[in-house]
């Protein structure tokens, strides 16, 4: 078996809108295509043997063990590696179940798709589930544990952190949508101007200053000693002779941590003697040159967490520890306390397992213990100096315990401070009682207090600590969001987005949107090439100054990544014509409309899907939403036109030379096609069709009839507003057009425009794009054949996999079946194409270069012009 493509989806795909993380691989069978697992001895035994609890896979029949039924029947090996991923995953503690295998057009190929948590676990799952199939079929032994092992390493080394994934957990809940921000714990809530930011439990609220007092444990001391608030006596030292000073002022025992530490790294407790607090300054100091020695205070640890100025939560924190039974080592007690179900590797689960470090060898050493030391029965043997769960650490809901005079000084604490979100770390005998009555003291302020201990302590009621934070980033009323209208088809994407574009910023909105040419944000370039992918999307929505976002999705993406938005609020689909077949399992326009439909499939239950009634498989599509749909036709006479009208759609159709909006029997007419400038004076068919769907998108998210026509007005065709769109320069003696067709259907549209064209001479520059099928790249020929008196061939680009001579031959046998006198020549570069088109240009040519790539043709001809325009004046 051999894997031939890896993918990772993270958005809406072909395989399901709502379930956006999915793994795709496109795994060829090879011999096993003939070997179904009926027919390999001993196959669902050795499988039932190594992971037994797929026995909970209830698959296609419905019932525990249903998967297992199929394994005995006989299924095939893709089917099998699926359920193998998804169980391996849950094994690393990522519980995860949809999957789907499907077989292709190529003999023994599917494609395996199954959910991920994490994505790079995912796919190491995806590699893995083959390596253990294989095993399997061969009979050979497998060590599962090593990738079950290698997975949870990767999952703690690229998830979010329980506290900021907590936050982002949250935000998705209130429907608020998020986005990583790189590979750390920094996470975007929200798109465009409406994004809030935090990383960890720090957010873009926090202030600086705030973090910068809080980091500095002198100075946070210092300014609550000032408020008359409770603190331990101690000072700061940065040498033996600092230390002896204050151990001479506050007395044994002491606490020492560094000044700059976190996590508990560094620190000392309950240090009685001098040898050993020199020994605590040598230790602390690997931390920070600067260490905190304080008097140890006797109590339990408490920390209270306070979110815009409340306090939400409180827990009394207990280090990792074990209890003597008087017959275990600590050792074996370790290990007894690791099997415990709710501790797990890193923060799989609501506890960590208790490793044994520098720190717990201290603490037994003080107690004259090593590892293999018996304690006595009900002896508790502390493991670690402080109480953090990350290294094993228990934590007790004592939230409704805490007396309101404790809450009250928490809550100010909070605002000495000046932070949003405040972890405060309370030395005492309880919080039940005023710390000013039973001598409890603060020992620190946190600016990223961790949320885990509240979040599933190990005793007590969990409390639900994100909340707040997402009540405080996005109060009652706040958006999050931003308006998103995408555009997919086959062709007229680029146009009908930038029509938006220009409708939406008319409307005053700063508007992001991406093209198959670049990123634009009010109409600024920022990144050039074909950008109509999910990256493209997601970097409009990152951007802190779009209000509106208007993405052309092309059907590369979809495949790729899926969408780069979870919804939108409009979804336009131009038309579905034969383009791009025969690539990555689309082989027919049904699959093609397949691909396209995930961008309405995906729009929001109250907002609109534009689809093109002129197009069965648009019409097709329409069955299938759960959303409004409204539509656009070049003919309001047809019969299925007619009854969605008499239904009471909203449609934008073409009648009587104007673009017009039409709900049952009442129009608006919105402007006159002549005085639209992107349709030639009503020359260009799917110009008009374009400006339909723009129009159409206007009108559903809220601009007024007068907005609509005086953008249709100002929309000027040009190399700078839409490159590569019928791109007319006037030449004295000639005219120049340039334009992005590169399909049949794209052909035909020019056919039809260049029909409009009063030309003795009419040159066409064409070239073909060597993915497309054959019979695609030969009707391009035929057409060309038909248009122009003299054809330049030109093939020096887009080859994707053919010799520049298969595809001129595929263009020439075009050209003669046109049935047509037709001159041709074959100049393979395109400068040199364009420039000998121009240099054998007479009185009233029409030049019409057909370009996949317009940036240079557009150049050369402007360059042209220029030098001409410099000759007149």
């Amino acid at each position: 078996m051999k894997i031939l493509k890896l993918q990772a989806l993270r958005g809406p795909n072909i395989w399901s809108v709502r379930r956006m993380k999915l793994v795709q691989m496109r795994l060829d069978l090879e011999e096993m295509e003939e070997r179904p697992t009926n027919k390999i001895i001993g196959f669902r035994e050795r499988l039932e043997h190594l992971i037994p609890s797929l026995i909970e896979h209830r698959c296609s029949e419905k019932c525990r063990g249903g998967f297992f039924i199929r394994v005995e029947e006989g299924t095939w090996m893709g089917h099998v590696i699926e359920h193998i991923a998804l169980e391996i995953q849950t094994l690393a503690g990522m519980d995860t179940g949809f999957g789907r295998t499907r077989s292709t057009q190529d003999e023994g190929v599917y494609n395996v798709v199954f959910s991920y948590i994490e994505e790079n676990v995912g796919l190491y799952a995806a590699e893995a589930a083959v390596r253990i199939a294989q095993a399997l079929i061969d009979g050979l032994d497998y060590d599962l544990e090593a990738d079950i092992q290698k997975m949870k390493e990767i999952r703690e080394r690229v998830r979010l952190g329980p506290s900021t994934g907590s936050i982002a957990e949250e935000a998705a809940s209130r429907d608020i949508p998020w986005i990583r921000l790189g590979t750390n714990s920094l996470v975007q809530l929200g798109y465009g101007v409406n994004q809030m930011r935090f990383q960890a439990t720090i957010t873009c609220n926090t202030s600086n200053i705030a973090v910068d007092i809080a980091c500095d444990k002198e100075e946070t001391k210092r300014m609550l000693e000032n408020s008359s608030v409770p603190v331990a006596k101690g000072s700061i030292c940065v040498d033996e002779e600092d230390l002896e000073y204050t151990i001479k002022m506050i007395g044994f025992p002491i606490v020492i941590k560094p000044l700059d530490g976190n996590h508990g790294k560094g620190a000392s407790i309950n240090v009685t003697n001098m040898d050993d607090a020199k020994e605590g300054l040598a230790h602390a100091q690997k931390y920070s040159r600067r260490v905190i020695v304080e008097k140890f205070i006797t109590g339990f640890d408490f920390r209270i967490l306070v979110i815009n100025n409340k306090m939400v939560a409180a827990a009394q924190r207990v280090p990792a520890h074990i209890v003597g039974d008087g017959k275990q080592t600590i050792r074996q007690l370790i290990d007894l306390e690791n099997q415990d179900p709710r501790r797990g590797y890193g923060h799989e689960n609501v506890l960590t397992e208790i490793e044994i470090d520098r720190d717990s060898l201290d603490l037994l050493e003080k107690l004259n213990y090593t590892e293999n030391s018996i304690p006595k029965k009900d002896e508790i043997v502390y493991l670690k100096s402080t109480a953090n769960l990350s290294t094993g650490g228990t934590s007790i809901d004592v939230t409704d315990r805490v007396h309101p005079e404790n809450i009250f000084l928490a809550e100010r604490i909070s605002r000495i401070i000046g932070l949003d979100v405040c972890g405060i770390d309370i030395m005492a005998e309880n919080l039940t009682e005023p710390l000013q009555q039973n001598g409890g003291v603060i020992l620190e302020v946190n600016a990223a207090p961790g949320f885990r201990m509240h979040l599933a302590p190990s005793e007590g009621l969990p409390r639900n600590v994100a909340a707040p934070v997402i009540d405080m980033l996005y109060p009652p009323g706040k958006p999050s969001r931003i308006p998103i209208i995408a555009v997919t088809g086959t062709n007229g994407k680029t146009t009908t987005t930038r029509l938006i574009a220009h409708m939406v910023k008319n409307k005053g909105y700063r508007v992001g949107f991406t093209t198959s040419d670049g990123i634009y944000i009010q109409n600024h370039l920022l990144e050039k090439g074909d950008t109509t992918g999910p990256y493209s999307s997601e970097y409009i929505l990152k951007d802190p100054t779009v209000e509106f976002a208007v993405l052309e999705t092309a059907r590369g993406g979809i495949l790729r990544a899926g969408l780069g938005f979870s919804r939108c609020d409009i979804g336009i689909i131009t038309n579905i014509q034969e383009d791009h077949l025969g690539l990555n399992d689309i082989h027919n326009l049904e699959d093609l409309a397949r691909v396209k439909s995930v961008v309405v499939r995906s729009v929001k239950k109250e907002g609109w899907a534009i689809l093109n009634a002129d197009d069965e498989h648009c019409l097709s599509i329409a069955k299938e939403l759960d959303c409004n749909v409204a539509y656009f036709s070049m003919d309001e006479t047809q019969p299925h036109v007619l009854a969605l009208s008499k239904a009471g759609k909203i449609l934008a159709v073409y009648e009587n030379g104007f673009v017009t909006i039409k709900k049952g029997e009442w129009k608006i007419r919105i402007e006159k096609v002549t005085q639209i400038p992107i349709t030639v004076a009503g020359k260009a068919k799917f110009m008009i069709a374009n400006a339909l769907a723009a129009t159409l998108a206007g009108y559903l998210a809220g601009f007024n009839s007068e907005d609509l026509s005086l953008s249709l007005q100002t929309f000027i065709p040009s190399a700078a507003q839409t490159p590569g769109r019928l791109n007319i320069f006037d030449f004295k003696n000639f005219k120049v057009m340039i334009d992005f067709a590169h399909n049949p259907n794209g052909y035909l549209a020019i056919e039809d425009f260049m029909q409009n064209i009063d030309s003795p001479h009419k040159v066409g520059i064409i070239s073909g794009v060597g993915d497309r099928r054959d019979e695609d790249i030969k009707e391009c020929g035929k057409i060309a054949g038909r248009m122009f008196n003299h054809i330049i061939i030109r093939q020096e680009k887009h080859l994707r996999g053919r010799t520049e001579e298969e595809i001129i031959h595929l263009i020439t046998e075009g050209i003669l079946e046109s049935n047509k006198n037709i001159t041709f020549e074959i100049i393979p570069k395109e400068v040199e194409a364009i420039k000998h088109a121009i240099s054998i240009a007479r009185e009233g040519s029409f030049i019409t270069a057909l370009s996949d790539v317009v940036t240079n043709a557009i150049e050369i001809v402007q360059s042209y012009l220029d030098k001409e325009n410099e000759v007149v004046m």
